[in-house]
């Protein structure tokens, strides 16, 4: 039977979108299979719900939207004023059990709580939870009320729902007050006792309670005048202005939204004047009230202006606009990218995953999902942080990835570039970095500049190196950054965004060089299928491999395999399988084999073999009965470049499979590549596996 757990609140406006965000992460490390579903949605059917939106979108699940839900709360509102409960709850089942067929795990999402009703909607939760068997987490919040309120709410809650028959696997509460923390969830364990197997608190984050101006003009039905493109900067805080000039500035903070009439047109140069300045803090937007609006000259001067902050209006006077904006919530949407890492981060922070899981009985995959291999690999490169250097700072995507790798805590990172120009870039592309914990190096201007020239004078003069060259070589961001990480003042490297192949990795062939034990620099690509991850090699480094190279590339991908999570059975590719073909290639695969067995005969490794041989249980029962790799192989070798690159295009592309990589093995220290077309999760990937290769280093 699919296995499930049902999300229900205790009341409304508990966080609940952030607690779905983190158990849907957890389940995925399990399966891919994962559904959706709410008994009951708010809105209309043509108004999408928003917790279902977000966790569609940003795990990109594969479910329709109008499987995700069997009623709109006016539709079962209608039903049950005419005491057709029973029907309500048949519809229910039957939606549920069409999901139940197709995946492993249904995360239920219970009703919002909110208004009229909400009472009634309580006792519904408990009543489906447990006709459909689920057992419940419950969700509460702690905000703005203290430990002995939220912890008598919790306990009415556990109790109203186990007196319903329904089964508590935990209790999580939201939005407390950091000093609370830890005071709270020891009283909730007293109160609660062995009635839920464990209670977990959340501490309140300003970021994901500040709304963004979108929805502040949402909410208000106001008009954009400026600034339509940064609509999904934060407020922090709002500041009623009414003061002249010189009394206002010094109230300024850091993200506030300005609140001020329409016809005050200091107000609103001023404060533009102070966003710009560098003796201010940065603002978040204008909001114009009353039904006045600047005038032509102003409007003139405005159009002339790049990249303007947002200037929004509203015809409501000033006191009911502040009095209104009081109550605009924030959401949690899945083009929020920021609001959801730091999500995640605190559920992971404050849950202990282990014990949830305890408490959940999953399907357990029969291989590594892609979505597990993913979760797993920031997990491994979070377990011991390292220090990556990134030389592309000046690139949009580089920041991006960034902002996500520093907010979930996977590695520190030292950006290359000039300072200004990456913070004012940063700063247009809305990235919130905090750039007095993340190291801008301009290499021209470091510190180490000379110490590094003088190191590459003194490793390649035997080349007729010269000094002069060194310097000017080291003005390179890929030169600087390799040799940060050559002498030890980084842990890795990942460039290739802005940069060819070459450019990239010419530093690290020059004095980096191979491990020992090897004589080639190879790579491999990690391909996420739908339900396992194979690793490809050489797809990006090596033309033609001797025989000798073959078997290099074959041990070092083992061993990258290995280092990933994935168990190594290792096919050696060519166009014939066993014994039955002749020719050059052919004899090449072959001897690569023999030597590869003879260096690591703890490997499992068969070759030469064909692609289908290798896969295919059925080919390999006729082609190579008894072998332990045909049919099940996970880590494929390719005879040359050519067949590698186009296989692991044509498979990316005709089945949807995630390519992870070029990930570059046999140096001594790491160093990795991006494609020019990279997006910024394979930035974020790659990191992190550059991260955990230097972990074993």
């Amino acid at each position: 039977m699919t296995n499930a757990m049902y999300l229900a609140t205790m009341e409304a406006y508990t966080g609940k979108s952030l607690v779905s965000l983190g158990l849907v992460e957890m389940i995925l490390r399990k399966t891919a299979r994962v559904a959706i579903f709410r008994p009951v949605i708010s809105g209309s059917r043509d108004e999408r719900d928003k917790n279902i939106d977000l966790l569609l979108q940003h795990f990109q699940l594969d479910q329709a939207y109008d499987e995700t839900y069997a009623f709109t709360r006016a539709e079962a509102a209608q039903l049950l004023s005419h005491g057709r409960y029973d029907d309500a709850l048949d519809k229910v089942f039957q939606s549920y059990k069409a999901l139940e067929e197709r995946y492993d795990f249904i995360l239920v999402i219970g009703s919002d709580l909110e208004g009229v009703g909400a009472l009634f909607e309580y006792d519904i939760n408990a009543d489906i939870a447990r006709n459909l068997g689920t057992p419940v987490m419950l969700v509460g919040t702690a905000a703005d009320r203290g430990v002995a309120e939220t912890v008598n709410t919790a306990g009415l809650s556990v109790d109203h729902f186990r007196d319903r028959g329904c089964q508590i696997v935990g209790v999580i509460i939201n939005r407390a007050a950091e000093e609370d923390v830890s005071r709270l969830r020891a009283a909730l364990q007293a109160e609660l006792g062995d009635k839920s197997p464990f209670v977990f608190v959340i501490p309140a984050n300003q970021i994901l309670r500040s709304p963004t101006v979108a929805e502040i003009v949402e909410f208000l039905d106001a008009e954009v005048l400026y600034g339509h493109n940064h609509l999904d900067r934060l407020a922090k805080d709002y500041l009623v202005v009414a003061m002249q000039l010189p009394n206002f500035l010094s109230h300024l903070f850091e993200n506030a939204l300005l609140i001020t009439p329409g016809d005050r047109c200091d107000v609103l140069l001023s404060a533009l004047q102070a966003h710009m300045s560098n003796n201010y803090p940065q603002l978040t937007g204008i909001l114009l009230t009353t039904e006045q609006r600047p005038p032509q000259a102003v409007t003139k001067l405005l159009d002339g202006l790049n990249d303007v902050l947002p200037i929004i209006a509203v015809d409501l006077d000033t006191y009911d606009t502040a009095t209104r904006i009081g109550r605009v919530r924030s959401y949690l949407t899945g083009d929020n990218r920021a609001k959801i890492d730091l999500s995640l981060k605190l559920f992971e922070d404050y849950v202990d995953l282990d014990a949830l899981e305890g408490q959940i009985s999953m399907a357990r995959p029969r291989a590594m999902t892609p979505k597990m291999f993913i979760y797993n690999l920031l997990q491994q490169a979070r377990s011991q942080k390292q220090h990556i250097v990134l030389p592309e700072g000046n690139d949009p995507r580089i920041l991006r990835a960034a902002e996500v790798l520093l907010n979930r805590g996977v590695v520190d990172i030292t950006l290359l570039g000039n300072p200004d120009d990456v913070q004012k870039l940063a700063h247009r592309q809305g990235v919130s970095i905090d750039f007095t914990r993340t190291r801008i190096i301009n290499p021209v201007q470091a510190e180490r500049f000379d110490a590094y020239a003088e190191k590459l004078y003194e490793l390649r003069r035997h080349k007729n190196m010269t000094l002069d060259q060194a310097r000017d070589l080291m003005s390179d961001v890929s030169y600087f950054g390799t040799m940060m990480v050559f002498q030890g003042d980084a842990d890795g490297m990942v460039s290739g965004a802005a940069h060819t192949t070459m450019h990239t990795i010419r530093p690290a062939l020059q004095f980096v060089k191979t491990k020992p034990g090897f004589s080639v620099i190879s790579s491999v690509f990690f391909m996420a299928l739908e339900d396992r991850v194979l690793v490809y090699g050489d797809c990006a480094v090596n033309p033609n491999p001797n025989a000798e190279e073959l078997a290099e590339i074959a041990v070092a991908s083992a061993d990258t395999a290995m280092t990933f999570g994935v168990e190594p059975r290792i096919a050696m590719l060519s166009y014939s399988s066993g014994a039955s073909g002749e020719g050059e290639d052919v004899e090449r695969v072959r001897t690569a084999t023999k030597l590869a067995q003879e260096r690591r005969p703890d490997l499992l490794i068969e070759g030469p073999i064909q692609y289908d041989a290798a896969v295919d249980p059925g080919v390999a029962a006729k082609k190579m009965p008894g072998s332990r790799v045909a049919g099940q192989a996970t880590v494929f070798i390719f005879p040359d470049l050519n067949t590698g690159n186009n296989t692991y295009k044509a498979v990316q592309r005709e089945t949807g499979a995630i390519a992870i990589g070029p990930v570059l093995q046999g140096l001594r220290k790491p160093v990795n590549d991006l494609s020019r077309g990279c997006t910024v999760d394979d930035i974020i990937n790659t990191v992190a596996i550059t991260a955990v290769q230097a972990q074993q280093e």
